[in-house]
């Protein structure tokens, strides 16, 4: 993977950005933390060299001056609402979170259920996190927010929230997801600290829009083709204009809540350090770009995936058409098409020479690999082995798995699994090359060359199960679609 992004620096960077804000306010800073704490896969593939747990990183050099705080809207537990990349509920995930933050050492201070009006579900959810020994308090959801702000900061607006006892410099709030009440939380606990005697602050983090890069620059475009279901969009801070006749890029929501925002701090504090939302934040990504030309080609890629992605979401009945036609936009404000993704053709071509489904991976040095449908392999099968037969250098028509390793599993797979479809999928097709390995040094060494498709693209021509996508997933190759299943049925199984 070419690099286009300094992660080193940005840790530093934005590490020391954020103690910055911890000073400015003195005795406590509420960081309201937007975007994923942990695993941020999109940054990492807009940015090239940024890492993963970068975010992690650099809160673990404020340890000693950090808490977290995790936030979730009692409605989305009611409804057992979601998260796409994961595919568990929120309230699930808030377990995750928990469990991952205080994995690497960070102090997870509580849990707040947001806007709380006796929900069933909720209450079960929080008799549940008491007996696991978390603590959780409850916030209200309060007549006119957030525009009535005399109301709002008052001992019956914020005043009736339970105040979440903290005890470190810096509070860190997250959430499983969007609209979980981060921002009010944080608000709520400055009310609650001033009615203390304590001054404590307000900022924001959220990596993107990318404040310092251009309105259309892609990487911005990019943030917008993944929250198109939010329909979030990109402007022109006229707030930050006005204050310091300085071009910042912000987005509409944190736009539209700002003078509502800073009136609500006003009334708390006496008085608002900032002119703008951009002031609020602390993002410092953009001063860490190093090559921005590898930046520009990583985030377009980024958009046709999203746009493939929506395209197959809208065929599976998981997404309206809204999505869909927003990201349309987007591609040809940026002037990319789908077929500048050099899989795409590929495995569309090969699918129409086989007559059946294929599915094509580009590796590190550029050359494209395809597999197609077979009577042992299915395609994403097929695809994987060209693939590591290829790096390995390995002859194409060399057998690596013998077909007495291979004819017990479609046995099992028809005979005892009940399935209909003999054909190997990735998952099965890995696990009988790793027996194979034992004995045959071709094998083992295609199965060394797994960790070298990491960060590759790949395209298949139909809709693919849940197993090949999840073990692409797995292997950090980064997998695409064509909207179309591979036979007319009704019914799909996953």
């Amino acid at each position: 993977m070419r690099i286009g992004f300094d992660n080193d620096k940005y840790v530093e960077l934005q590490s020391g950005k954020i103690r910055e804000r911890i000073n400015m306010f003195g005795s406590k800073l509420y960081l309201e933390f937007g975007g994923k704490l942990f695993d941020d896969f999109h940054a990492s593939r807009v940015l090239p060299g940024f890492m993963p747990d970068s975010k992690i990183k650099m809160l673990l050099s404020l340890k000693e001056d950090a808490e977290v705080v995790i936030a979730i809207n009692a409605d989305a537990i009611e409804k057992s609402k979601k998260r796409g990349d994961y595919n568990i509920s929120y309230d699930l995930d808030v377990l995750r979170l928990i469990d991952a933050t205080r994995e690497v050492g960070l102090y997870v201070g509580g849990v707040v259920i947001t806007r709380y009006a006796g929900e069933p579900h909720a209450d079960k959810f929080m008799e549940r996190l008491r007996s696991l020994g978390v603590k959780v308090y409850k916030h209200y959801p309060i007549e006119g927010y957030p525009n009535n702000t005399n109301f709002i900061v008052s001992d019956e607006g914020f005043g009736k929230n339970e105040f979440v006892e903290t005890t470190r410099r810096l509070v860190i709030v997250t959430a499983p997801g969007p609209g979980s009440g981060k921002m009010a939380v944080c608000l709520s606990q400055l009310y609650g600290e001033h009615k203390r005697g304590v001054k404590a602050g307000y900022a924001k983090f959220e990596t993107f829009p990318i404040w310092n890069l251009p309105l259309n620059h892609p990487v911005n475009i990019a943030y917008e083709a993944a929250t198109a279901d939010l329909n979030d969009i990109n402007m022109i801070d006229p707030f930050h204009l006005e204050a310091y006749q300085q071009v910042c890029v912000n987005y509409n929501r944190d736009i539209e809540i700002f003078p509502v925002l800073n009136a609500m701090l006003k009334r708390i504090s006496g008085e608002s350090p900032y002119k703008s939302p951009t002031d609020m934040g602390v993002n410092m990504a953009g001063y860490c770009i190093t090559n921005n030309d590898i930046v520009v080609k990583a985030a377009k890629d980024e958009i046709i995936r999203r746009e493939l992605k929506a395209k197959c979401a809208v065929k599976q009945g998981f997404a309206n058409t809204n999505e869909l036609e927003k990201i349309d936009a987007l591609m040809a404000r940026t002037g990319i098409a789908v077929s500048d993704r050099k899989v795409v053709p590929a495995a569309v071509q090969r699918a129409n020479e086989t007559n059946g489904p294929a599915v094509a991976i580009e590796l590190p040095d550029g050359q494209i690999v395809t597999g197609k449908t077979s009577p042992l392999l299915g395609a994403s099968a097929a695809a994987l082995i060209n693939a590591i037969k290829t790096l390995a250098g390995i002859d194409h028509d060399k057998k690596l798995i013998p077909p007495e390793v291979i004819g017990p599993i479609q046995e099992l797979k028809i005979k005892y699994m009940g399935n209909h479809n003999p054909r190997l999928h990735t998952d099965e097709i890995l696990i009988a090359l790793s027996f194979s390995a034992i004995t045959n040094k071709d094998a083992a060494k295609a199965f060394e060359m797994l960790p070298q498709l990491k960060n590759c693209d790949a395209h298949a021509s139909v809709i693919l199960s849940h197993v090949d996508e999840n073990v692409f997933s797995k292997l950090g190759v980064r997998i695409t679609c064509e909207p179309a299943y591979q036979t007319k049925k009704l019914y799909h199984a996953v």
